[in-house]
This record gives structure tokens, sequence and C-alpha cells, in this order.
């Protein structure tokens, strides 16, 4: 699940950190086929912070550099394999959930650093909790917002039937490229066209697929947002790469793996952010998880839906950032 940001309104502006560039960037070769595009921001010495984004598929945005204090945070952001600006767009070889984990902790080892705080939001939580459970040793803190968790609960609520009941109009467009005859199974039925040799069919299923999640990712929809989410590109590496991994299940051992596995993040301080209103991934996601990690914060945010960008959830978000600052470095 994406998270595309567009201007901010001047309530959201004065909530984060100014504009910044990155101090380097840089790709990363993580197979023979794929690199990474990696970008580093902020104190060269400070408390290692890595941003994931959404989708899988989204990439990151200059917007997300700025949810993190520059003159303390050593902020990483990087494009998941085949999103943003990685190497080969929208490439589905060699890309699952434990290949982007094995990338971060790759990362990780390149950087030189011994523990990071993991961020994530939407997609970006799922992976921040399946490399966490993997590699507890390497995360000082986590943030999760949005909380997607791959069952097929939440690919049935937000692609076959449930959030059509709240946006029935915007329904109607995502199902367009379908045939009557093959929507009883919707995400199978994208997945053969956005596969397809065709370039035109992928195109039109692409911006289908995407521009749902676009009009329905604010709790009051953002006619910008929407417009981000059906450009060429951007539509083509979410709709590809998110339903490849949701087709497979994001090639966990079972449906609840995330939540069975938590013992091995008990002890990791985090909070989890999630909008009251979020169409996108519900909320019942976040309560679910709380409810096996009650050490972990849980902030439901009254006013929100899913996006980052929403004044609620960025208040939280960098609320909670700033609570975890390791008071040592700066």
């Amino acid at each position: 699940m994406a998270d595309i940001q567009v201007d901010k309104s001047s309530e959201g502006d004065s909530l984060l950190f100014p504009e910044i560039e990155p101090r380097q960037k840089f790709w990363f070769r993580v197979s023979d086929i794929h690199e990474l595009y990696v970008e580093e921001c902020g104190n060269p010495d400070g408390q290692p912070v890595v941003f994931l984004h959404g989708g899988p598929g989204a990439g990151f945005s200059p917007f997300h550099r700025r949810l993190f204090d520059p003159s303390h945070f050593r902020i990483i952001l990087f494009d998941q394999r085949g999103a943003g600006q990685s190497r080969p767009h929208a490439d589905l070889r060699d890309n699952t959930t434990w290949d982007l984990v094995e990338d971060l902790e790759r990362l990780r080892k390149h950087l030189g650093v011994k523990q990071w705080m993991v961020f994530g939001g939407s997609w970006g939580s799922t992976l921040a909790l399946a490399y966490a459970e993997t590699h507890p040793r390497s995360v000082s803190h986590l943030v999760l917002r949005g909380i997607f968790l791959c069952r097929k609960e939440e690919i049935e609520w937000f692609y076959q039937t449930g959030a059509d009941r709240i946006f029935p109009d915007v329904w109607q467009e995502y199902l367009r490229p379908i045939p009557v005859a093959e929507r009883g199974d919707l995400v199978a039925a994208f997945y053969k066209r956005l596969t397809s040799p065709d370039e035109s069919v992928r195109l039109e299923a692409a911006k289908a697929w995407s521009g749902w999640e676009g009009a329905t990712v604010h709790m009051i929809p953002d006619e910008k947002t929407f417009m981000k989410f059906t450009g060429d590109a951007m539509a083509v590496a979410l709709a590809r790469i998110e339903c490849h991994f949701f087709t497979n299940g994001c090639w966990f051992e079972s449906d609840d793996q995330l939540l069975r596995k938590v013992d091995a993040v008990r002890h990791i301080p985090a909070v989890i952010i999630h909008g009251r209103y979020d169409v996108v991934c519900p909320v019942k996601n976040a309560f679910d998880l709380h409810r096996v990690w009650p050490e972990a914060t849980l902030t439901i945010v009254a006013d929100a839906g899913h996006a980052v960008d929403e004044p609620g959830i960025l208040r939280e978000l960098i609320g909670a950032v700033e609570k975890f600052k390791n008071k040592t470095i700066a």
C-alpha cells in the first residue's frame, strides 16, 4: 500500500522540518538484476534512521526527508527493488519480501550502521516488521504507521469487497479493465493483465489499480494525489509490484506470520500510528497488532485516513521520532 505526497497544506507543512538536499546519493547493487537508489541526508554522525516507503513499488519522495530533524539524524532513504529510481524499473524478477529484507541488512552493513531506527508506513510497516523479526539486533526503534499485515482479509477488503461500499463511484473505474466474467477474483484478473506482453494492456490495468488507491488514500480525496498515482511510471511500478506481492501472499509462511513472530521484537521500543478512517488499511490491522504486542504504543488518529501527509498523522509521527532521539547523539 503506497504513500505519495503532494503539496502540503499550511498546517501539514508547518509540522515538517525544512527542505533539504541529500549529502550523497548512489546506486547500491543487491543482485545480478537489481540496483537500489539510495540517498543520505542530515547529520553524517547522527542517529541513523532508515525510511521504508509504501507499495510495494511506490518509491520515496523528497517530502520524506522532512520527517526527521536533519541536525540530529543520519537520514537514509532508498527505493526498493523495481520502485522509484531503482533499476530495472518495475521488474518482478527476484523481487520478494525476503529479498527486500536482506537488501535492508546489506545496506545497513554497507553504510557501517550498527543499529538504526526503522520508520515504515503502509507496506513500509510490513517490511519493517518482517525485517525486525528477522534481524532484531539491527533495530533500535520502530515507528510504524498505517499497518498492513498482508493477510487475506486485508487484500479481500481493499481489492475485492469491502472498501467498494465506501467508494462505489471510484470502484467502477477500478473494475473497468476487467470483464464481468473475471471479477470473482480481481487480484488474479489484474495480475494477468499487469504481466501481459502487451504494453497497452499493462498500462490500462496499472492505471486502474493505482488510481483506486490514489483516490482512497486520504480521508478527504485529493485530486493531486490521484494524478500522481496515475502517472505512467508510478502506476506501472506500483500496480505490478503490489499485485505480484499480493498474488504470492508476500511469501509469508502463514497468513498471520507477522503477528505470530512478534516475540522477536517485543523488546524494541515501538509506536504504532493509524488513522481511524483509513480505508486502504483498516484500523483493525493496528488493533490486531497491538493486541499481541501491548508493549508497543498504539495511537489512533481520530481525524485521519491512510496518508502520511494528513496533519494528525504527521503530528504523531514526528512526535514519536522526537521521543526516540538518542540524547547522546546530536
